[in-house]
């Protein structure tokens, strides 16, 4: 008797059929055709390095998270990547560490973790990216977050939004404006995170309060977090926020929230997610960081397309394929697959043009719709 669960996919994993698979094919090469045309080269690093080496270079990257085994090689700990952006940190601190800067590459491959959660039970995802090396100014991060957008339409996404924060917010105005010790940053940083009013007063951050009303559409939150800074200590980041506003605005709906940091721990002081009309949860997400060992300052974005797909399969275009009956002339099909179609042989008489999925036939001469 045949094991009904012997089939049966790992929690968080899925098979992409045609359509589907079609669908990811298809964003993944107009997505990365973007950035190769805006001078990003493309590297390609392993699926599996050392674990301490991938730590290393993304301050707060969790390797826990990701599936770790041991190398019978080396006998050295072996991590599965669940992120491409410290491999390709640790490829421009090393292999390219004498290139011209800023230096500018792309990627795109699979990343895997060990377990999904309830907003995103997905444990395997397609990311496409791309870093600039060398400068965390406002320019390149307006060439960035423009890219970004650029990157999506091209692939498919409509009505475009863009949330902007501030990752180093909280020890900013600690050090200065509004006085917290070590211990109290953190819980600070929790409770802003969870908007949650009381938990802030109870964490002594009462004075960052009207934090959790300074967002929402770019302008008016800008104006709201610049009335807040009455010694002037976020006066930079704000005119360089309104500079990357200025390049990108008309593109994509812009927004801020200026405490907001999605759990990620190594931005610096910008960070970036993307949105589009249609798509459940982020696109993409991307920020100014440093690269660990080397210190050497960057620009980056993620993208992740899956529920892109997901949001667009069903309308994919597989094309038109056309069926080459027994004894065929084979010119002719080479001819009419050099002109963009697709075409499926017969091997018997009993294959069926129809049923295989066929709209057009090759006979007299030519390609003839059935």
């Amino acid at each position: 008797m045949n094991d009904p669960t012997s089939d049966l996919l790992p929690e968080g994993l899925e098979d992409r059929l045609p359509q589907s698979a079609a669908a990811a094919a298809r964003i993944e090469r107009a997505a990365m055709a973007v950035l190769h045309a805006h001078g990003f080269d493309r590297v390609r690093p392993p699926l599996i390095e050392f674990e301490k080496s991938m730590a290393a270079r993304m301050d707060g990257l969790m390797t826990r998270a990701m599936f770790r085994f041991v190398d019978p090689k080396s006998l050295r700990t072996l991590a599965l990547r669940s992120d491409m952006t410290a491999q390709v940190s640790r490829i421009a601190a090393t292999a390219l560490s004498q290139a011209a800067r800023p230096l500018r590459l792309c990627y795109s491959g699979q990343v895997v973790k060990i377990a999904g959660d309830q907003l995103e039970p997905r444990r395997e995802n397609l990311q496409i990216g791309a870093e600039l090396i060398g400068n965390d100014s406002a320019a390149a991060a307006g060439e960035m977050v423009e890219l970004a957008i650029a990157a999506l339409e091209a692939a498919g996404a409509c009505n475009i939004s863009v949330d902007f924060t501030l990752p180093d917010l909280v020890d900013t105005l600690a050090a200065e404006e509004f006085p917290l010790d070590e211990s109290q940053r953190d819980a600070v940083r929790r409770e802003l995170d969870a908007k949650d009013a009381g938990g802030l007063k109870e964490a002594g951050g009462e004075a960052y309060l009207p934090l959790l009303y300074a967002t929402g559409e770019f302008e008016m939150a800008a104006a709201k977090l610049a009335a807040l800074d009455t010694s002037g200590v976020l006066a930079t980041r704000i005119v360089r926020l309104r500079e990357i506003a200025a390049r990108v605005g008309g593109r994509a709906r812009l927004t801020l929230d200026p405490s907001e940091r999605h759990d990620i721990t190594y931005q610096t002081w910008f960070a970036f997610t993307l949105f589009a009309e249609g798509v459940r949860g982020a696109l993409g997400r991307g920020g100014t960081y440093r690269i660990g060992g080397s210190g050497e300052v960057a620009t980056g974005f993620s993208l992740y397309p899956e529920e892109l797909v997901e949001a667009v399969k069903a309308a994919e275009d597989l094309g038109h394929k056309v069926f080459l009956p027994l004894g065929h002339d084979r010119h002719l099909a080479a001819l009419a697959r050099g002109e963009g179609w697709r075409t499926v042989e017969a091997l018997d008489e009993a294959d069926d043009a129809a049923a295989l999925g066929c709209t057009h036939v090759l006979r007299d001469g030519g390609v003839q719709a059935l």
